[in-house]
C-alpha cells in the first residue's frame, strides 16, 4: 500500500513512517522538508495522487487551527478533487470533546473538519504521551514541592504503540463512511504526585510533596474532573510509564518528544 503521513518528520509521524516501512509498504513521509505544507495547501494533490490511504499526524499546539484543523479540511478537498478512495486515519485527543483547552477543541475541529469532508476517516483519539506526562512532571515541581490541580490524573500512553496501532488502521479496510475507532490509553493512570516521585527518583532526587491546588476555570476543572482520561471501552497497551521512563537519559530532558 501506498500510504501519505502528514507530519512524517515529526516525533509520531517519524514512528508512523518507519513501522509502515517496517511492514513492507510505501510510506511517504509528507511535511514541508519534502514541499507539502498543510498552512496553505502547497504540494497537496501531488503526494495525495495516488495514495491508498492517509494518517493526518502534522500537528502545530501553537498553530492548531492553522495545521490540525485547516490542514484536515485541505486533506478532504484534496481527496474529493482526485476522487480517491483513500481512507484517512487522524490522530486525535481523549476528552478533546469534554475539555475547553483550545488545542483540545482544534483536535475537536480536526475531527469535524474530516467528518464534514465525506472521505472514509477513521479517528483515533490517544491519552497524552509519557514524554508530556513526563514533562508536566518536571515543570509542576517547585523546590521540595510538586503542584496538583486538585486530583488530577492522567494515563499516559507509548508514543511507538499508538504509532502502530495507527498503522494497524492505515493498512485495514476502509470504513464506509466517518467513524471513531476505540480509544488508545497506557494500561495504568498516575496522579500527579505518582508521576513527580517516579521522574525525580528518575533524575535521582528526592521525592517531592504534592501540593494540591484549586482548580480555577472551565480548563482546570475538566482535568480535575478526570475527562482527559479515558472510558471503560478504551484499548489499552503499550510500555508502562515507569518503563519507558527506564529507558530515557538521566537526568531527564525538558523536552516533550520521546528521545527513545
Amino acid at each position: 500500500m501506498r500510504i501519505v503521513v502528514t507530519g512524517g518528520a515529526g516525533d509520531l509521524g517519524g514512528r508512523v513512517v518507519r513501522e509502515l516501512t517496517r511492514r513492507g509498504h510505501e510510506a511517504v513521509a509528507a511535511s514541508r522538508r519534502s514541499g507539502v505544507d498543510l498552512a496553505i495547501g502547497a504540494g497537496l494533490d501531488a503526494v495525495l495522487d495516488g495514495a491508498d490511504a492517509v494518517v493526518h499526524s502534522a500537528t502545530s499546539p501553537r498553530r492548531p487551527q492553522t495545521v490540525d484543523v485547516a490542514g484536515a479540511t485541505r486533506i478532504g478537498e484534496s481527496l474529493r478533487r482526485l476522487a480517491s478512495p483513500a481512507h484517512v486515519v487522524s490522530i486525535s485527543i481523549v476528552g478533546c470533546d469534554r475539555i475547553a483547552y483550545p488545542y483540545y477543541r482544534a483536535k475537536l475541529d480536526s475531527e469535524t473538519a474530516l467528518e464534514r469532508a465525506g472521505v472514509p476517516t477513521t479517528i483515533v483519539r490517544a491519552t497524552q504521551f509519557h514524554s508530556l506526562a513526563a514533562l508536566l512532571a518536571s515543570v509542576l515541581r517547585v523546590g521540595p514541592l510538586s503542584v496538583s490541580v486538585g486530583h488530577m490524573r492522567s494515563q499516559p500512553v507509548d508514543i511507538d504503540w499508538v504509532a502502530a496501532r495507527l498503522a494497524d488502521h492505515a493498512t485495514a479496510a476502509a470504513p464506509d463512511g466517518f467513524v471513531r475507532a476505540r480509544e488508545l490509553a497506557g494500561p495504568t493512570a498516575y496522579d500527579a504526585g505518582a508521576l513527580s516521585a517516579l521522574v525525580a527518583e528518575h533524575d535521582g532526587r528526592r521525592p517531592p510533596r504534592t501540593v494540591r491546588i484549586p482548580p480555577v476555570g472551565k480548563v482546570l476543572r475538566g482535568f480535575a474532573e478526570g475527562r482527559n482520561l479515558p472510558g471503560p471501552e478504551a484499548e489499552t497497551g503499550g510500555r508502562p510509564f515507569e518503563d519507558w521512563l527506564a529507558a530515557q537519559p538521566r537526568p531527564l530532558p525538558r523536552r516533550m518528544h520521546s528521545p527513545t
